[in-house]
């Protein structure tokens, strides 16, 4: 068998790199290049970069919304030696086009899949599936259902988990990115009864996201969540109870040791 995909999530805003905590209170933590090239040298298994200052509605961050850095995105995939993913501010095929002709291999789409349901399907055409990620964001309910939020997390849209991600799949996304927005920064463990349900609806694999504080939360959510992938944010970026900031990955022999068996 093969052993997940180990991805640290990166969260961009303006030229920075930022940590959130259930997508609130953005913390800079960084260069995104000097953060590139240390992952470079730990030889990550990919990355992806989301730059939340386009996902939100306009007022909330400096940058006017809709506008990608193109010029910073080119300048990180030509340091980064791993697969490169991005998302954020995605709603049309011209802007996936020019990512991709820049050296990204995957585009992550969250919120333009609300906005234009046919994107997924016509991307996934044009460019490939193995290119396409749907990107899902997640907050369970007091009463113990899911709820879609989209727009940074800033909206709900008022949609069956089960069946948003299922159609992604029908309309040709590679993978699913799963967030769980209520777990993010919090670093206390996956959602493991979410990363179950959506892994085992979908035949694609399954990226899961938010609530990772060891490589043992990750193994709990490979082996009992059956996801493919696992990412996280502040497992790579802090360090210790009082979270230094230190980008950091782990060993190939801790990888070999949390998931024995597996290549």
């Amino acid at each position: 068998m093969f052993r997940p995909r180990i991805i640290p999530c990166l969260l961009l805003q303006d030229n920075g790199l930022v940590k959130t905590t259930r997508f609130k209170e953005p913390r800079y933590i960084g260069d995104p290049i000097n953060a590139v090239r240390i992952f470079n040298e730990k030889e990550a298994d990919e990355l992806v970069f989301l730059d939340i200052s386009l996902s939100r509605p306009q007022g909330l961050f400096k940058k006017k919304a809709g506008t990608i850095q193109y010029d910073l995105l080119r300048k990180i995939s030509g340091e980064c030696f791993m697969p490169f993913a991005y998302g954020g501010g995605i709603t049309d095929i011209d802007q996936i086009q020019t990512l991709l002709s820049i050296g990204i291999e995957k585009v992550a789409i969250n919120t333009g899949f609300f906005s234009n349901p046919g994107l997924i399907a016509e991307a996934s055409y044009q460019f490939g599936s193995q290119s396409i990620i749907a990107s899902i964001d997640v907050v369970k309910g007091k009463n113990g259902k899911y709820e879609i939020f989209t727009h940074g997390g800033t909206r709900t849209a008022k949609t069956d988990l089960l069946t948003v991600i299922r159609d992604a799949e029908r309309a040709g996304a590679g993978e699913i990115l799963c967030t769980a927005i209520d777990r993010d920064g919090t670093m206390e463990g996956y959602d493991i009864a979410l990363v179950r349900m959506v892994s085992d609806a979908v035949q694609i694999p399954v990226i899961v996201c938010g609530g990772a504080g060891s490589l043992q939360d990750m193994a709990d959510a490979y082996v009992s969540g059956h996801a493919s992938a696992l990412a996280a944010g502040s497992l790579f970026v802090y360090h210790g109870r009082k979270r230094a900031v230190l980008i950091s990955y782990p060993t190939q022999g801790e990888i070999n040791k949390t998931f024995p068996g597996e290549v």
